[in-house]
């Protein structure tokens, strides 16, 4: 398969619809899937699991449809104790309400794996209802659950036929009492409908501060565009300290799910595809050809700097790129003066330039051909490039910009065709390809 990356996650078969959960125990990596094994099928929970973040092995589902239900839609994954809650969206003809599961032995979940497609777990149990209609407000869903913020388990959801945020109280995480809708004291710079929120907290590594940092997807004429804000959440009440910044700026980024926060940094994925919940997997190349459809980002690492998220790989990228068979990876350290430009052009397996990254001091431009997505620089230095199967992620400016946009090569990434204009420098350089460590140092003007 030439599409499927190595590095990212995939639905082994059928259609990724969002990332519903991530966790991290202490020794491995635990990502829960919203996915289709069939494009005509109810969405469920798969279950994915890594030692690094980044090889990643198929586990037997752990939610699917029961009763009622029509479909299960992503929600939050809390660690409480040894045991693991799967708190997600259940679908009905009545409408929707949050439900929670329970694993009491996450490892066991990954022993003994079916050989049979969609096969459910049976580690997997406690099955009841959460959150339902309430105090007036109906259809709560896309739960985030955090266990340690200042006033003890809180829950942000969605709620009502159009999406408004809600925020729920409990002492212990299973008994929740409505709080009230969330509000914003402050210029929140969102315009458009917010969906798929996330809450987590960290420290400012510059102000040495802790501040609530709200993840959110804000859907403007079908298209997702993910962003955070940075405040303090008091209450029901979300003071802005900083207003909605981008948190990727490529073509397909969207529904961002983080790990629990540990305040110094936290590890977040997104899905890749720019128009979510709206998008029609049918007219992927993917599906067609090789029967899958959507994936999710490389995992980066996040800090908190300045009011600002700074996103990187996670560690051991450079080893995984060596292990894969169809990844590459290139580094440089630019000197981009105002008019000047870098360009640099990925080519395919038969030559043709599948998608140009052009860096032009206080821009950069990812450019696959019919459309350009274009992300402001502040401190143009540093630009890292990873290409794995049909996604290319980009880094810049030290981890302030982050770009994450699907490309389809002909066969695979073969070069970097590097160019400058000649007031721009590359001061180094260091390319890698799978099973092929190719350095290139340079000094001095590209052209």
């Amino acid at each position: 398969m030439v599409h499927r990356p190595e590095l990212h996650i995939t639905a082994e078969t059928g259609v990724l619809d969002a990332p519903a959960g991530l966790l991290h125990d202490g020794q491995d990596w635990h990502v829960f899937l919203q996915f289709r094994p069939k494009l005509s099928d109810a969405a469920r929970w798969g279950h994915q699991v890594s030692s690094d973040a980044y090889g990643w092995e198929e586990c037997d589902d752990v939610l699917a449809p029961q009763g009622a239900e029509t479909q299960l839609r992503a929600g939050s994954v809390v660690a409480r104790g040894d045991v693991v809650d799967l708190y997600y969206t259940s679908i009905s003809a009545e409408g929707a309400c949050i439900k929670v599961a329970s694993i009491e032995d996450l490892p066991a979940t990954c022993e003994e794996v079916s050989n049979e497609a969609s096969q459910l777990s049976a580690v997997v149990g406690g099955h009841h209802t959460a959150v339902s209609d309430q105090a007036g407000v109906v259809n709560f869903r896309s739960p985030c659950v955090v266990t340690d913020h200042e006033s003890g388990w809180i829950m942000l959801a969605v709620a009502g036929k159009t999406p408004s945020l809600h925020i729920l109280e409990s002492s212990d995480g299973l008994d929740w009492r409505y709080a009230g809708p969330l509000e914003f004291n402050g210029e929140t710079g969102v315009h458009g409908e917010i969906v798929a929120p996330r809450v987590i907290r960290l420290r400012d590594q510059v102000d040495g501060q802790i501040y609530d940092i709200l993840l959110i997807t804000v859907e403007i004429n079908g298209v997702d565009r993910s962003g955070y804000l940075v405040g303090q959440l008091n209450g029901t009440t979300f003071e802005v300290t900083h207003g909605f910044e981008r948190i990727d700026y490529g073509h397909d980024f969207t529904r961002p799910r983080t790990a629990t926060a540990n305040l110094d940094h936290t590890h977040l994925f997104g899905l890749m595809n720019g128009i979510g919940r709206l998008d029609d997997p049918s007219t992927h190349k993917s599906l067609a050809e090789e029967g899958w459809a959507n994936c999710l980002s490389l995992p980066r690492k996040v800090t908190l700097q300045g009011g600002r998220l700074f996103q990187t790989p996670a560690a051991g990228l450079v080893s995984a790129i060596e292990q894969a068979d169809n990844a590459a990876l290139w580094v440089g350290t630019l000197e981009v003066p105002q008019g000047e430009e870098v360009r640099i052009e990925l080519v395919d397996s038969i030559g043709h330039t599948a998608a140009v990254l052009t860096h032009r001091g206080d821009l950069l431009e990812l450019d696959r051909g019919n459309d350009a997505a274009i992300a402001p620089l502040s401190a143009p230095d540093t630009l890292t490039i990873i290409v794995d199967g049909s996604t290319v992620e980009v880094f810049a400016d030290g981890g302030q910009v982050a770009m994450a946009s699907r490309v389809y090569f002909n066969g695979s990434i073969e070069e970097f065709v590097v160019t400058a204009s000649d007031g721009a420098t590359i001061e180094r350089r260091s390319e890698k390809f799978s099973r092929d460590a190719r350095l290139s140092p340079w000094e001095g003007p590209v052209r």
